[in-house]
């Protein structure tokens, strides 16, 4: 069964392995989530269960409506899930950081930290240009394309916007997890800033 959870990024710290390794570990507060809407084959075209976390304190008409279908609590943040029988799960079901296990595999989204306009240099790591005889390309992307085309090609590496867009880090291992708070302890570092959503979801591939 596929698992997945909403949570946020709490922070960062180490601890220390059994063998008396340090490790560094991030911590994310993860769920409770609770199935908002199941969709099947036969009505929906896909199997799916819908899951929500988060307090939504005032929602829209169609928000409040689409909850109280379900007979659910309105939540604030909702995500899909692919499932291969979604028959098997119920509306207001709830799923917990327990159902992660410690040393299991995930995957980690989230939003990566916006960092504003970026040059090519710091952007896309070019190394940079020549520091003598008058040059003024220290730090020039240099040349956009050929002369022939008479155009830029779509995806040439500019300078632009740096970060802020949506990053999946794979194959991160679960050092820890704490039921009673809701907090899985993560090794290595994941995207976003602190308190900054995140999805948590079994690997999609194995650690090589």
């Amino acid at each position: 069964m596929p698992k997945m959870l909403i949570g946020k990024k709490l922070a960062m710290s180490q601890i220390f392995t059994e063998d008396g390794r340090l490790i560094p570990v991030t911590v994310i507060e993860a769920g409770p989530c609770v199935v908002t809407q199941i969709k099947t084959a036969a009505t929906d075209g896909y199997e799916a269960v819908q899951i929500g976390y988060g307090e939504l304190k005032k929602g829209t008409k169609p928000q409040v409506g689409h909850f109280t279908k379900s007979g659910v609590t309105p939540l604030r943040y909702l995500k899909e899930m692919r499932v291969e029988n979604a028959a098997e799960y119920q509306p207001g079901q709830e799923f917990k950081v327990d159902i992660f296990t410690a040393g299991e595999k995930i995957d980690v989204e989230g939003t990566s930290k916006g960092k504003g306009f970026a040059g090519a240099i710091k952007r896309w790591h070019f190394s940079r240009g020549p520091m003598s005889h008058g040059s003024k390309n220290h730090r020039r992307p240099a040349s956009s394309g050929a002369k022939g085309p008479a155009r830029t090609f779509k995806g040439k590496r500019a300078p632009g916007q740096l970060g802020g867009g949506r990053v999946t880090v794979q194959n991160l291992e679960i050092v820890r997890v704490d039921a009673d708070k809701n907090l899985l302890l993560v090794k290595g570092a994941i995207p976003g800033p602190k308190k900054g959503l995140v999805y948590v979801k079994s690997a999609v591939k194995s650690a090589q």
